[in-house]
């Protein structure tokens, strides 16, 4: 197993990941940090712990939508060209959620340190 140091608000964090995995949770680290940074513009600096949880909360809302405008898509008489198929639309779905219960593990661990 690989481990990485990632930068969120201003601290290091060490994040164990699968091997091949570092490029990915780098970036998915730095899109949190952007998302923290920009809560934390919002809202001041309001303790770590409550920043991660409503970064969490911003990302699930993302995540959200995106799973309805797929269904949407989903559902729309025939596909367009260029469109994606259900089965892609599944695929696409999975990988989101996946990448949000890994999101969630990060600030779980965060928080815990």
């Amino acid at each position: 197993m690989a481990q990485v140091s990632v930068r969120i608000n201003g601290r290091s964090y060490d994040v164990a990941c699968d091997d091949g995995q570092e490029e990915r949770l780098m970036n998915l680290a730095q899109y949190v940090d952007e998302r923290v940074r920009e809560i934390a513009g919002a809202v001041g600096q309001i303790g770590e712990q409550r920043l991660l949880v409503m970064t969490s909360l911003l990302i699930a809302d993302e995540l959200g939508d995106m799973h309805e405008k797929l269904r949407s898509r989903q559902t729309m008489a025939g596909p367009e060209p260029g469109s994606v198929s259900a089965a892609e639309g599944d695929a696409i779905a999975e990988n989101m959620e996946s990448m949000a219960v890994r999101i969630e593990a990060i600030a779980q661990k965060l928080s815990q340190d």
